[in-house]
């Protein structure tokens, strides 16, 4: 029987040293007995999904730790399309949107007020109604709504992703002109798109400025949502499915439609998870699930974002108060986990995110914990950024970690090793078996000699 795995990923856990935690991490600072539990009798490292010191979004970070090339790589607005259920063809676009605030200067600019105001959804559905299609020298925009305040725009006829963002995710600053990349400076689609996506914008807010639901926001002391911002234009792209890629069948358990997106661009099933008051019971309850599915699958990914958005309300404590709840959480399903003693357990994060300051994600590496069968332990007796430098695992990077997946599940193919027509990283791999021909079709004179 082949050796499984669960991946605990804990998003966005890895942090910064704070004052008010004295001078340590949220993770550092937190009582976490049962990490320190599996960091104890696991190999601990450290881990970055691609440079030190590089801030990766949780979607190119994923993408790496599946053991994927960032040229695959296709955009987030094609895997967010994906995971919420858009038809994309081949040749479309998708670009991440929300509503905001916008305030015109005199230099004709618009001033970023992103707070993701509070509306009901009658108001956003008035007002994302108003803006959902334009068209334009051949490219129709078509606005796709998603949840909240957010949403998918889909350009479709001689577009290309090879724009820059319009959003520049800070407050009192002037939207962005949307260009094209320096690379794709002289290409008519990336010209066409950067030409159209702008005039659309601007369509937005003039056609949402004069909006009833607006004109009543403003009468109520609320600031209208007169505006769209985008970025992380993206299209599909032709890629190798992760169980032909590494032999493994993956599900990813998640709440975010950019895991299920993901999920869905490199063939793995997905189940979309409800997130709870608790993170602690959502995370039990993910892992309950995990161990009821995992005679069906190889590779289970188990994801919970709640360290990151934690750590996106600039407390330090906050952050810590969640990731003490993820350990509580994590201890009532622990014994059932470690049952299996062919069970790989791996306990990680994606990225940092830091609790203060002017960064959405920084470039620290993150602890990572192997747990299972011949694993080398190491003395590392808690689970944090500082404890993890000095385990057995090291320092691992990028697809690194898929690569160590497969070794300690016994699956590492012997480099040099063709069993298959296409070198794949693992073994045995699904070759074509060798059959002898019936002597008599071999038809006169073909017979050995």
């Amino acid at each position: 029987m082949p050796k499984k795995c669960i991946l605990i990923l804990l998003d966005g856990l890895g942090d910064r040293a704070y004052p008010e935690l004295d001078h340590r991490t949220p993770l550092q600072a937190a009582r976490t007995p049962v990490l320190d539990r599996i960091a104890r009798d696991g190999a601990n490292g450290l881990y970055h999904a691609a440079c030190l010191g590089q801030a990766l979004p949780s979607e190119n970070a994923h993408f790496t730790m599946f053991g994927y090339d960032m040229a695959d790589f296709p955009g987030r607005g094609a895997l967010e399309a994906l995971g919420a259920g858009i038809a994309l063809d081949a040749r479309d676009v998708a670009v991440l949107t929300h509503l905001v605030n916008l305030r015109p200067t005199a230099e004709g600019t618009l001033l970023l007020n992103d707070g993701r105001h509070k509306a009901d959804a009658q108001e956003v559905q008035a007002l994302m109604a108003a803006i959902e299609t334009f068209t334009m020298d051949g490219v129709r925009v078509h606005l796709h709504p998603t949840g909240k305040l957010g949403g998918i725009l889909t350009l479709s006829g001689k577009v290309a992703p090879f724009v820059t963002d319009s959003d520049p995710m800070m407050n009192d600053q002037p939207l962005m002109a949307v260009t094209p990349w320096a690379a794709w400076a002289d290409d008519a689609a990336p010209r066409n798109t950067a030409r159209v996506l702008g005039a659309y914008l601007e369509w937005v807010h003039h056609t949402l400025q004069a909006h009833p639901v607006n004109r009543a926001r403003t009468e109520t002391g609320q600031v209208p949502l007169n505006g769209l911002v985008t970025q992380r234009a993206g299209r599909l792209k032709p890629v190798t499915p992760f169980s032909e890629a590494y032999g493994l069948r993956g599900l990813i358990l998640a709440s975010g439609i950019i895991y299920l997106g993901l999920a869905a661009y490199l063939g793995m099933e997905a189940r979309k998870v409800a997130d709870g008051a608790d993170p602690g019971e959502d995370l039990a309850q993910r892992l309950q699930t995990a161990l009821a599915l995992s005679s069906e699958y190889d590779f289970i990914h188990v994801h919970t974002k709640t360290p990151d958005e934690a750590a996106h309300t600039k407390d330090p404590l906050h952050k810590r108060r969640v990731i003490e709840s993820l350990d509580r959480g994590l201890g009532t399903v622990l014994d059932r986990l470690l049952a299996d003693p062919e069970r790989l357990l791996v306990v990680a994060a994606d990225h940092s995110t830091p609790s203060a300051g002017p960064l959405i994600h920084s470039g620290e590496p993150v602890p990572i914990i192997f747990h299972g069968p011949g694993l080398r332990r190491d003395a590392v007796r808690s689970y944090d950024e500082i404890s993890a430098a000095a385990g057995a695992l090291g320092f691992v990077r990028g697809k690194e970690l898929m690569y160590l997946i497969l070794n300690h599940l016994d699956r590492a193919k012997l480099q040099g090793i063709m069993d298959t027509p296409v070198d794949q990283p693992y073994w045995p791999g699904r070759y074509e078996p060798f059959r002898l021909r019936d002597r008599r079709e071999q038809g006169p004179g073909k017979e050995n000699r």
